[in-house]
């Protein structure tokens, strides 16, 4: 269980409470507070940074029903949060570093600066970038190395620059980039993609674009700046140097889930729920990227959290203050 918290807030009342607390405010944390506002719930949103998460970085999502030319992340995720707001949701730009829950059910939630009550809470926050983890790549982080090829493709107008990973993000990443740097690499470890057959199609239709199969990047080189990628072949284990400007991880994610204790987790730190998003603890639900699934997309993301929503609900009515 979650660590239990004996409250000595005793100037708190039941109308310091919330209905429902949402950690994140990506896609599924989004769904979830549209949904709890319909539903008339007390809803606070957690973000620490803005809206949209990951999503909001993505320069066109072409896969999200109702926009058949696709639509700019975060122009989706302003769309959302406008829409949440519009149904009552409050919004509290802090980072969360503890949940807690005292001995009458109820979570306490902790950021730097404040404490917030609430009778259920729904962990929305998503999955981070994962690192290369080679010599160089702490060094160079925001001095060449990036994971947001939307925000920082200006700073690479006519540059070289390499892409890393064979997923959908790394390839429609890497297309963007042909629009203001000369030359884009995409390095992949396999020999071939894993993007979908439709991206991968275009991709390789793409002027300025060049694969290198069955590599990994072993070393980050450069004085100020990345200035070159020690290369290895995984096949041949024949090494080289290749000069870029730039380099985009796109190699995996890792969930954002390290200030969360006593909730069951996978071996790679992904919520485990049901198909309600429920988790092993009463009144505490996960949706979207953070949660252990199958399939991580802005579509995916928005149904766990109605899901997550419309489950909440349902807790909300068992409780005894909650009956009629």
């Amino acid at each position: 269980m979650l660590q239990i918290h004996l409250s000595t807030s005793e100037n708190q009342t039941s109308s310091d409470i919330y209905d429902v607390i949402i950690i994140g405010s990506g896609p599924a944390g989004m769904a979830a507070a549209i949904y709890t506002g319909r539903s008339l719930l007390k809803t606070l949103m957690l973000e620490k940074i803005g809206s949209g998460g990951q999503a909001a970085l993505t320069e066109l999502i072409e896969n999200y029903p109702g926009f058949p030319h696709g639509i700019n992340g975060y122009e989706l995720s302003q769309k959302m949060e406008e829409q949440a707001k519009n149904f009552g949701t409050s919004f509290d730009y802090a980072e969360v570093q503890k949940v807690t829950q005292d001995e009458t059910g109820i979570f306490h939630v902790f950021t730097e600066s404040r404490e917030f009550l609430s009778k259920t809470v729904i962990i929305a926050t998503g999955a981070s970038p994962k690192k290369l983890g080679v010599p160089g790549e702490e060094k160079f982080i925001g001095r060449g190395i990036s994971f947001c090829a939307t925000c920082d493709a200006s700073f690479y107008k006519d540059k070289v620059v390499a892409v890393v990973g064979g997923g959908d993000s790394a390839v429609e990443e890497g297309m963007y980039l042909t629009k203001f740097a000369k030359k884009v690499y995409l390095i992949h470890r396999r020999d071939q993609l894993r993007a979908a057959k439709i991206v991968q199609k275009r991709a390789f239709q793409t002027p300025g674009m060049e694969f290198i199969w069955d590599t990994v990047v072993e070393e980050i080189k450069g004085e100020n700046f990345v200035e070159a990628l020690k290369l290895k072949n995984v096949k041949t284990n024949e090494t080289s140097w290749l000069e870029v400007n730039g380099v985009f991880l796109y190699i995996g994610l890792l969930p954002n889930t390290n200030f969360i204790e006593g909730v069951e987790k996978d071996e790679q730190g992904y919520i485990i729920t049901d198909e309600m998003m429920r988790t092993n603890i009463p009144g505490l639900f996960a949706a979207g990227d953070c949660r252990h699934t199958p399939l991580r997309q802005v579509i995916t993301a928005a149904s766990d959290g109605a899901i997550a929503a419309y489950a909440v609900e349902k807790y909300l009515e068992t409780l005894p203050h909650e009956k009629a």
